[in-house]
């Protein structure tokens, strides 16, 4: 049995998320394991380092696969490349070892979030983020993310019924840019919990809005909390792309 790696980017505006779906084959996962079924002749079912949700956007996913083929990456890269939608790309195709698993061996995962904060219209790249045409305080950005960089309970960060897992997690780099019209946050930590990624942004939005009440300064109170309810709003989806997933 071969177990092949995927590394992969998306498009997720059209897709409902990357995690198959029944009654709808309108996913990631659908799509791809659709086309590979189809080119193996075996049915396929993917691992992926983590699911992103509907609207999510990927320019480094990782998934993997076992077959039994003797297909050749190469030519399973061509043919892939050959079924899939134009929004859905793979970069690359290749031999894993046996033991390789695209969720349990990531060690680390980047994400970035991008912010169009202008009045001015965004018209080819409206897709991929969250238009916010409140002027944002950067610098008062910045001072907010050095508080969530080391290792916190980020449970007031998080949404879910909570399964009793532990919800700690690492953050080793966190920065806020402007380029011209458009404000990034980029974050990077061993792992993350369902929706952490999009309300720290929002928390930080928060921050640099003048009207809004959140200082940097209350960063640490919240996490100490651990209440959802006073970190700041979950920003859409659509902003939010998966850079990179390290292993």
């Amino acid at each position: 049995m071969r177990n092949l790696k995927l590394l992969l980017t998306y498009d997720g505006s059209r897709y409902r998320g990357w995690q198959r779906l029944k009654g709808t084959d309108n996913t990631i996962q659908g799509k791809l394991e659709t086309a590979l079924t189809r080119i193996l002749d075996e049915p396929v079912e993917l691992i992926a380092s983590g699911r992103t949700d509907a609207g999510v956007h990927a320019l480094g996913q990782v998934a993997n696969f076992h077959c039994q083929s003797s297909m050749d990456c190469r030519e399973i890269l061509s043919e892939l490349r050959r079924y899939l939608p134009g929004d859905i790309g793979v970069l690359s195709c290749e031999e894993a070892s046996a033991r390789f698993h695209a969720r349990y061996n990531a060690r680390r995962k980047t994400y970035l979030y991008r912010v169009w904060n202008s009045s001015a219209p965004c018209v080819f790249i409206r897709g991929q983020v969250y238009r916010l045409e409140t002027p944002l305080n950067i610098d008062a950005m910045k001072e907010a993310a050095a508080h969530f960089l080391g290792t916190h309970d980020f449970r007031a960060f998080c949404t879910g019924k909570g399964s009793g897992k532990s919800t700690v997690r690492t953050i080793d780099a966190l920065t806020v840019t402007r380029q011209g019209q458009e404000v990034q946050i980029r974050i990077r930590a061993d792992g993350f919990l369902y929706n952490m990624v999009r309300i720290i942004t929002g928390t930080l939005l928060e921050v640099g809005m003048a009207d809004h009440p959140l200082t940097a300064g209350d960063i640490p109170g919240i996490l100490e909390t651990q209440t959802r309810s006073y970190a700041g709003y979950t920003v859409p989806a659509q902003g939010l792309t998966l850079v990179e997933v390290e292993y």
